[in-house]
């Protein structure tokens, strides 16, 4: 579940913001009042979305986002004369007056979006050194002579066994040069 963090200037506004946000089955780990506070909040948790107004006593919603860990998202709810068109870098913005659906609707879009983000990335494949580029190019050649292939059939052919193998590329390539 991604963490969220209310934050607006008055206290009965995130309150009632953040009733809204865990009836609709969000879980809220902090309402705060100032910026600093938010800050503080956001030490002590890695990542989220934090729904907040655009003014606090201590600095405007664009100074709070450039100090925000890069983990965390904004979502600033206020009225179209206090927010900056196009929205900065990093910052979703909704007008007031809100309707409850829209809300809901974007902090689940932003909470789809972390979570499909959070997913761990593919490992990149590690270079390979010239001892394995030189057998697996002595396998396509050999290819290449004995079955007529072209330089990219062999290729594909090795990759194909390699994937049907399970191994990787330069397994296959010492077992072609082992077959042939």
């Amino acid at each position: 579940m991604t963490n969220i963090i209310v934050a607006f200037s008055k206290p009965e506004d995130g309150k009632n913001i953040k009733s809204i946000l865990v009836r609709s089955g969000f879980s809220v780990i902090a309402v705060c009042t100032t910026a600093s506070q938010v800050l503080s909040t956001c030490l002590d948790w890695d990542g989220g979305i934090l729904v907040s107004g655009y003014r606090f006593a201590d600095m405007m919603y664009e100074e709070l986002r450039d100090c925000l860990p890069s983990s965390m998202e904004m979502l600033v709810l206020s009225s179209p004369a206090h927010l900056v068109n196009p929205a900065p870098e990093g910052i979703i913005c909704l007008s007031m007056p809100l309707k409850v659906q829209e809300l809901v609707g974007t902090l689940q879009m932003m909470v789809h979006a972390q979570m499909k983000g959070r997913r761990r990335p593919r490992d990149k494949a590690k270079a390979r050194s010239q001892k394995d580029l030189a057998l697996i190019s002595q396998a396509k050649a050999l290819l290449m002579e004995r079955n007529n292939m072209t330089e990219a059939e062999a290729h594909r052919y090795i990759q194909k066994c390699s994937m049907d193998s399970g191994t990787n590329m330069v397994e296959t390539a010492q077992m072609v040069m082992s077959l042939m």
